[in-house]
């Protein structure tokens, strides 16, 4: 494993671990079989219990504020620290971990109270979500999307000036794994004057990332350009479940409701912003003849360290290929790179107005499809509206998702010379309706 600095753990499994080596160290919220929720730090196999390591006095009194917060049964007051703060923690777990570590000796005798098995662990939502926005920043997925609806005129006159984004449900926010149950609603048959009621025919999976908002504002002060990085906590994966029927008939005049607010997915690690540093890079440029962002977006290094490589990748598995023991199919291969704003110009335009972030919230970055049709971030594009199906390697075809199916999103980033990290898994499998 090549890396920007040959530093080994001392927990065996980090040091080939495809997610989570050492200079990950993702933050999340689990819990042990029959004990409370806690925080902690995935590393190899395992789950670093922090609230362990600060009872046991493993943090100098520069990280344990950091610590005690990162030990908690979520992750909001970590998250509302300052970035410096924080860190300082990761410097220190970074050194506890480090197979040279001074503290080894003292850690392995902590044994499994101390690194949890994290197959023998639930995971949980990383924070408590009191707002979430979801963006639409990925240009080739909008384009589409327009394509198949104005085929003349696919992106509308103000998609290139404005980060375009909608104020999402927090209540159904869950962590990957937990069911996701077909939403009924009104939807408008093809030929049909007026509209039935019925559980949903065309459901769909979309591939995002997802943006922990670390300290936030004060309402009516906007948080500028130049620092809206270190307002960012965290990614995650993220997948915004919706359902194209109901979606197609409510979204006029006012945009997406019912078709979304039922479930949305995310990933249940914690990738801070320190651990992607090495994975930045400049924003790609603008096609010719598009006009640049106007000038509270528009920042010279955010534009040449604002963007993330970032290989994203969604994986199917019907319940026909489980019973089959058949693995999941990937059926599409993207990357962050496709994003036509960064991260810090959602940040700066969310707050432009006056409106206060807090700790916890959480941005999707909307689908981040690529340019070609197997790199595509949802159904409604790879099926073209649902008149391609995709052909499974069983035989089995899909337009849109059927009852039992799994969707499996996975995320991971690459750089000659650096160590990969990875996000882990942010999954979920249809139930029927209710």
């Amino acid at each position: 494993m090549r890396t920007e600095n040959p530093r080994l753990s001392w927990v065996a499994s980090a040091n080939s671990h495809i997610d989570f080596p050492l200079q990950n160290l993702p933050h999340g919220v689990f819990s042990p079989p029959g004990e409370t929720p806690r925080g902690g730090v995935a590393i190899g196999d395992y789950i670093l219990d922090m609230r362990v390591a600060c009872e046991a006095g493993l943090f100098s009194s520069t990280a344990q504020c950091a610590a005690e917060y990162a030990a908690g049964t979520t992750l909001n007051a970590f998250f509302a620290l300052d970035a410096t703060e924080r860190r300082a923690l990761r410097e220190e777990l970074l050194a506890l971990l480090d197979e040279s570590s001074l503290h080894r000796t003292r850690m392995h005798a902590l044994g499994d109270t101390l690194l949890r098995p994290m197959k023998s662990c639930q995971l949980h939502m990383p924070a408590k979500v009191g707002d979430y926005t979801d963006f639409y920043v990925g240009i080739h997925h909008a384009t589409n999307v327009g394509k198949l609806f104005r085929p003349d005129n696919p992106l509308l006159p103000n998609y290139k000036y404005v980060p375009i984004g909608y104020h999402g449900r927090a209540s159904t926010i869950d962590v990957s794994g937990a069911p996701v149950i077909r939403p009924k609603g009104q939807t408008l048959p093809p030929g049909q004057s007026e509209p039935v009621f019925g559980p949903c025919k065309r459901l769909d999976y979309e591939l995002e990332l997802g943006v922990w908002i670390g300290r936030g504002n004060a309402r009516g002060e906007a948080i500028s350009i130049d620092n809206a990085k270190n307002h960012i906590a965290g990614l995650c994966l993220l997948n915004d479940w919706s359902a194209r029927d109901i979606q197609a008939w409510e979204y006029q005049p006012l945009g997406p409701f019912l078709s979304k607010s039922f479930a949305t997915t995310v990933s249940p690690w914690v990738v801070t912003a320190e651990a992607l540093d090495p994975f930045r890079c400049a924003q790609p440029p603008r096609p010719a003849g598009d006009p640049q962002p106007l000038s509270y977006l528009l920042d010279p290094t955010d534009q040449e360290t604002g963007a993330l490589n970032i290989e994203l990748e969604v994986l199917l598995r019907t319940a026909a290929m489980r019973e089959q023991n058949l693995p999941a199919q990937r059926v599409a291969l993207s990357n962050s790179l496709n994003m036509y704003w960064t991260l810090s110009q959602l940040v700066t335009h969310h707050t432009v107005n006056g409106c206060s972030l807090q700790p916890g919230d959480l941005f999707g970055s909307g689908t981040l499809s690529g340019e070609q049709p197997d790199s595509y971030g949802s159904l409604l594009e790879t099926t073209v509206g649902g008149k391609q199906p995709l052909t499974l390697p069983n035989g089995e075809t899909r337009t849109f998702l059927e009852d039992g199916d799994e969707v499996i999103l996975r995320a991971r980033c690459h750089r000659e010379g650096y160590a990969s990290i990875g996000f882990g898994e942010c999954s979920g499998i249809i139930q029927p309706a209710r």
